[in-house]
């Protein structure tokens, strides 16, 4: 029951960190982050069992992207607007950006933050710029496997302030976000709390 305790003594810090870096940067603000998981159904999303035996493969489950295929994504070819159509449909921040003409080929991320800060502050027309034209590519890229611990990825989101990071088991099968590793975070301290309460009213023997 002290795993909670100690990993957030332990990473505590790195979790603070996390949050102000990411505090009011790109389109979506953290008190949209905030008001995003707390919207979300409180029912568990991972069973109780320690941050330090949560991995990434438990997150995308919890999210129903652990089957393949399960990825949001465009093409080097398409343009920012119908990118940021995709994402908006699919209320996600970031798309993973495939090759044209081969699409099993990964070629970069595109993130609503590249739209801002590359389309809307320069005042470029997203329907005339190309996804290839603002995206983060491949040799550029931060990527986890689905067998990182959450903390790591944490750490790496932090260390190289980042939000999103592509889940890469030789091909990709996911995208994590800084708001998918926070909520786990606390749904497991959560879940640790009513395990003390029920210690403390009696319920354990």
């Amino acid at each position: 029951m002290q795993g909670i305790a100690k990993a957030l003594g332990l990473h505590g810090k790195q979790l603070r960190l996390t949050v102000l870096q990411h505090m009011n940067k790109g389109i979506f603000s953290w008190a949209t982050l905030i008001s995003r998981i707390q919207s979300e159904s409180p029912a568990v999303i991972i069973p109780h069992m320690g941050l330090e035996n949560i991995t990434v493969r438990e997150i995308l489950r919890a999210k129903g992207e652990a089957q393949a295929g399960a990825v949001y994504w465009c093409s080097t070819s398409h343009l920012v607007h119908e990118a940021v159509k995709h994402m908006t449909a699919q209320n996600v921040g970031a798309l993973v950006v495939l090759k044209s003409g081969d699409e099993k080929q990964l070629a970069g991320i595109v993130t609503e933050r590249d739209f801002a800060r590359k389309v809307l502050l320069p005042g470029r027309p997203s329907e005339e710029t190309r996804v290839e034209d603002i995206m983060t590519e491949e040799d550029k890229l931060i990527t986890v496997t689905s067998s990182t611990n959450i903390l790591r990825a944490m750490e790496l989101m932090t260390d190289e302030h980042i939000r999103h990071v592509p889940v890469f088991d030789e091909k990709v099968v996911g995208m994590i976000s800084v708001g998918d590793v926070v909520r786990a975070i606390v749904d497991q301290q959560h879940q640790e709390v009513k395990q003390l309460k029920k210690y403390i009213t009696g319920d354990y023997y």
